[in-house]
């Protein structure tokens, strides 16, 4: 055996020589010159030594190889750089793919991007069948698409279509997914079975040729010629474009790839592939999702928020109290990550009917092969429904997710107290009351906590841990493993009213309502939300968290404020929430009527709207409306970061894309700020203040940064 850094390379008695991959001091392999440059040695070899009569390529690591290096691409500003890159890592494999012996991938975990792109250059692929590994190229999720060629073999092996469909969503198959589709070869049952499964291939194939370099090659499914293929490209943009509004320029770019290379042979369309892979990387759009999507939400996974030097614990029991939607999802969660789980409620019925919710995600998965019934019941016998506070003995953490009511949180605290241990965690799904005073009603004040989950629960990837005045951190340490140990992103905040994440998402909502006040027709106000990035248009948005919640917390707000002697200005949105919500009883789509009407899944503005708010003669301009649904929600993040409620700059953008989807492209709410320029922001900011009213003037720490040119960045 010979070691080339982090390529080991051994040659059998057959003449196949085994490639793994195997980066020092990296958890998982990535394509940078420190892999690339020795497998460029490898392939020569193979071209010029008669005794190499094939390779198998695979990892000495859990996966595979996870892509092309992050670190590398940032450091990249220019087209002309990115561009280089490309070529260079193509050339390396199409000298191993054309060489005329046989490569084959044996991959024994997850090959992701360039990892996936290092495969498809093989002749032939294998995988483990049972062993949770993916396959995808995800590029587009970090605003980038597959620059190793992915967007050439893909579709000369499978189609263009189905690779479209991969490619533009960033999908990740399953084995038998991928096998199915026909990226796998075959599958095999163990690490010993896949080699020689890999190996017996090369032996087998001893002249081996891609298909498209095979004398009267066709494209699966037809090329961009094809009537089928012309009709798909024909509407895709517009399809794309629906979803996208324009503010992903991967999108388009994949399209062309799909398009201009289903015309040209192979090395033709590799390299325009090159350049539109150098068009995305120095996009603005790229730079905010790598910084933010990558390098931010790294940080936080890794503990940057957690206490330094509390030993990592695990959670082996939790109650929840409350069996509602918040209740249930928090329940399946916890248990899937394999949690004992109490799940108590007022009534019997309540608690088996949070149950059966998970029971009803579960049946969906086994249907689509995505789980077993054996899986299913499992997960399900983890789950205990009661009415028994007793039943929370043994407990290491109980979650209240109850209705928005201090008295019944309170009443919810002392019961569970009493059955508990003296160090078990108490957590409070509360989105708006702050835990501080919350935790008045605990007897142990260092072990509360906020646990602010998202709906629904199952698909919400973001958890808002709340530290109050009295909150130990113990308790944060252990709240911040207990989100982690369920497959959730913690964000960590300080206590407020609103906390970080509704108080600024409630900006959101309650500028479209004002804006509906103001004359702005409703349908204005909708399509700015969407194309500004938003997921949801405003209005339609505060129908799905029900203006009967809204005007609740409204007037939990106005009684706290009065009981502390503060005074309470009110929103110009306020008046339109009372009028619609309150004096027609419009509470939103959960009563099938709020700002629209709802029929079955189909859903209309309500008509009367447009004579309750009569739509003005001279109506704003779209990205006049734009600028104030985005500036609003940036400043308020800036706000809460001035005042010490959100603590980190990666929790602030990671909290705002996860929390209430705030435009992915834009990077965050924090690096909306930053990409515009804080001098840019405050004079835009002020013009809006000034046609709007005061809730638009920049935050201080904004002014301080245009008079300074400081940004928002966290200290490493």
């Amino acid at each position: 055996m010979t070691e080339q850094n982090t390529v080991l390379f051994e040659l059998d008695a057959d003449g196949i020589g085994l490639v793994t991959f195997d980066q020092p001091g990296r958890a998982m392999n990535v394509l940078n010159p420190s892999l690339v440059e020795p497998f460029a040695a490898i392939v020569a070899r193979l071209e010029s030594e008669d005794g190499i009569r094939g390779l198998v390529l695979t990892s000495g690591k859990s996966t595979f190889v996870v892509g092309a290096d992050i670190d590398q691409l940032a450091m990249i500003t220019t087209a002309g750089e990115a561009f280089r890159l490309c070529e260079d890592l193509k050339r390396v494999l199409r000298r191993m793919e054309s060489c005329g012996k046989p490569v084959v991938a044996a991959l024994n975990g997850t090959a992701l991007g360039g990892g996936l792109e290092l495969a498809l250059a093989c002749h032939a692929r294998f995988a483990l069948g049972d062993s949770g590994l993916k396959l995808g190229l995800p590029e587009v999720k970090l605003g980038l698409l597959p620059g190793g060629g992915g967007t050439q073999r893909l579709p000369r092996l499978i189609g263009i279509q189905k690779s479209f469909e991969l490619i533009t969503q960033g999908s990740e198959l399953r084995a038998t997914e991928a096998r199915d589709l026909g990226l796998i070869n075959e599958l095999a049952g163990s690490h010993e079975h896949l080699l020689q499964k890999a190996r017996d291939w090369c032996l087998a194939h001893p002249r081996a040729v891609q298909p498209w370099d095979q004398s009267g090659f066709r494209m699966p499914g037809g090329d961009s010629r094809h009537p089928g293929i012309v009709q798909l490209l024909a509407i895709a943009p517009s399809i794309a474009n629906a979803k996208s509004h324009g503010n992903y320029p991967a999108v388009t770019h994949i399209m062309s790839c799909l398009f201009e290379g289903g015309l040209l042979d192979f090395d033709a369309a590799s390299q325009v592939e090159s350049r539109y892979f150098a068009a995305c990387l120095v996009s603005p759009s790229s730079k905010n999702m790598i910084g933010t999507l990558w390098y931010q939400l790294n940080a936080i996974r890794k503990g940057q928020s957690r206490p330094r030097g509390v030993p990592v614990g695990k959670v082996a029991k939790v109650g929840v109290l409350g069996a509602g939607m918040m209740g249930a999802g928090i329940a399946y969660m916890s248990a899937k990550a394999g949690i004992e789980v109490v799940l108590l409620d007022t009534a019997i019925e309540n608690a088996e009917r949070g149950k059966a919710w998970s029971q009803g995600l579960l049946d969906q998965a086994v249907t689509r092969g995505r789980s077993t019934a054996a899986q299913r019941d499992q997960l399900l016998a983890r789950i205990r429904p009661t009415t028994r506070y007793e039943d929370l003995a043994g407990c290491d953490l109980v979650i209240e997710a109850v209705f928005e009511d201090r008295a019944i949180k309170a009443a919810c605290t002392r019961q569970a107290e009493a059955v508990i241990a003296a160090d078990a965690l108490f957590a409070s799904n509360t989105s708006t009351l702050p835990i501080t005073g919350l935790a008045q009603a605990s007897v142990r004040p260092a072990n509360f906590i906020g646990l602010h989950f998202f709906s629904p629960v199952d698909k919400m990837p973001l958890v808002e841990i709340i530290v109050g005045a009295r909150t130990s951190d113990e308790t944060l340490a252990r709240g911040f493993d207990y989100v982690l140990q369920i497959g959730k992103t913690p964000i960590v905040v300080n206590d407020s009213r609103g906390f970080y994440t509704s108080r600024v998402f409630a900006t959101y909502v309650m500028e479209g309502l004002a804006m509906l006040g103001e004359g702005v027709h409703p349908r204005s106000i909708e399509v700015a939300g969407v194309k500004a990035g938003m997921p949801m248009p405003p209005l339609a948005l505060q129908d799905e968290v029900s203006l009967g919640l809204s005007l609740h917390i409204m007037e939990q707000t106005r009684k706290d404020l009065a009981a502390e002697g503060k005074p309470l200005s009110a929103h110009p949105g306020e008046a339109v929430l009372r009028t619609v919500g309150g004096e027609h009883g419009r509470l939103g789509k959960k009563i099938g009527k709020g700002l629209y009407d709802y029929d079955g899944k189909d859903k209309t503005l309500w008509p009367e709207l447009l004579r309750l708010y009569p739509p003005q003669a001279g109506q704003p301009a779209q990205q006049e409306l734009i600028d104030r649904l985005m500036f609003v929600q940036a400043n308020e993040a800036a706000r809460c970061f001035e005042e010490n409620v959100v603590r980190s700059v990666a929790d602030s953008n990671i909290g705002s894309i996860f929390g209430w989807g705030f435009a992915p492209f834009h990077g965050g709410a924090l690096q909306f700020i930053n990409a515009m320029g804080a001098a840019r922001f405050v004079e835009r900011s002020r013009e809006l203040a000034a046609l709007h009213g005061p809730r638009f003037e920049p935050a201080a720490i904004v002014l301080r940064q245009a008079l300074e040119g400081g940004r928002f960045e966290d200290v490493a």
